[in-house]
């Protein structure tokens, strides 16, 4: 039982060492086609410290590849072969969220109406403060608004 999950994981960690032998196979060719080309060389490195590349690297590379001219066809089925097997990952889009708190207009044109008239009422005041800091306000208050408005505007 032993053996056997040895061969098998040697066989899985084979055809990986092959799939990673023509990326930089790949990698070298066109670094051999133009040995001042920076992003080829930066693929190199980062190929080198982290032993992997991502989607859209191995894309950017398939694409320097196809234009080396004595790169084996081989060589580069087997890269697109590798990008199609890799998952594709998209952003989420960004959610609108609405607004938790939304100012009863009612109450502010009754406030704005009051105070408009008697600036110095200090019950009115304290109201304006708590809907200006997006408070709620309790039926009660709003029912008293109500009041001040029948009395005071008529």
């Amino acid at each position: 039982m032993g053996l056997f999950l040895y061969c098998a994981i040697f066989v899985l960690m084979d055809k990986k060492k092959q799939e990673i032998g023509v990326i930089e196979k790949i990698l070298d060719a066109c670094y051999q086609a133009n040995p001042d080309g920076l992003f080829v060389m930066s693929l190199m490195h980062q190929y080198e410290e982290r032993g992997s590349l991502s989607k859209k690297q191995l894309q950017g590379l398939l694409g320097k590849a196809q234009k080396v001219q004595d790169m084996p066809p081989n060589w580069v089925a087997t890269l697109e072969a590798v990008i199609l097997k890799m998952p594709t990952r998209f952003k989420s889009e960004v959610k609108v969220v609405a607004p938790v708190f939304q100012k009863d207009e009612k109450a502010g044109q009754l406030i704005t109406a009051i105070l408009d008239k008697y600036p110095q009422h200090k019950r009115v005041v304290f109201l304006r403060s708590k809907y200006d800091n997006n408070e709620t306000l309790t039926t009660a208050e709003v029912s008293e608004l109500e009041r001040f408005s029948k009395l005071l505007l008529k």
